[in-house]
């Protein structure tokens, strides 16, 4: 493949990425404009995926070897399908459910931080993991305070800021190679003009 079809290539596919990113990022606005009804799917879809998994291992403990392998698989697939039908059938108290739980491991995320801030601190940036710990307490401790009325926001705006986020994330990165491969397209034809 010669440069210039290998550079039209790359704009050509930054291109398609820049209308995921827009798709994305315009889905995750939407996602965030109804975090209730986005928090319900979410919870939904986990559902349906732990009764998968719980199914799987159920599978997986048949084909098990000894007795001790053959109850583990067996128990964890019982477990795995009973919160995955809690979750799939009963979706409104699955996200209050989760909302506690995502409360809950942004403190210890923020524990967490703190604890690396501290042990990097002579570090240019260590700041920046003391800023993410702030940032996690405070949002966890939000969730947790404001439980069960938090569960009308957090876990539905928290997936559509997410999915906003890559999307320009999509859109800045496939805008780089798209200018990247503009630039590299001229370089060749002043190269090829010489």
């Amino acid at each position: 493949m010669s440069s210039p079809s290998l550079i039209q290539e790359a704009k050509k596919r930054s291109g398609w990425s820049i209308f995921m990113g827009v798709l994305s990022a315009v889905l995750g606005a939407f996602l965030i404009a109804y975090p209730l009804a986005t928090a319900t799917i979410t919870t939904m879809l986990l559902g349906w995926t732990l009764i998968f998994v719980g199914v799987a291992q159920f599978v997986f403990a048949l084909h098990s070897t000894t007795p001790g392998n053959f109850f583990l698989k067996l128990l964890a697939g019982v477990i795995y399908g009973i919160t995955g039908f809690a979750l799939a059938f009963a979706p409104f108290s699955g996200v209050e459910a989760l909302t506690v739980l995502l409360g809950t491991m942004l403190l210890v995320q923020a524990g967490l931080a703190t604890a690396t801030a501290f042990q990097v601190k002579p570090l240019d940036g260590w700041g920046w993991y003391l800023f993410d710990a702030a940032a996690s307490f405070v949002l966890g401790m939000l969730i947790i305070i404001k439980w069960p009325s938090s569960s009308t926001w957090a876990i539905g705006t928290l997936v559509g800021t997410a999915v906003l986020m890559g999307g320009i994330s999509r859109i800045v990165l496939a805008s780089k190679v798209r200018r990247g491969a503009g630039t590299v397209d001229r370089a060749v034809q002043q190269i090829a003009r010489i």
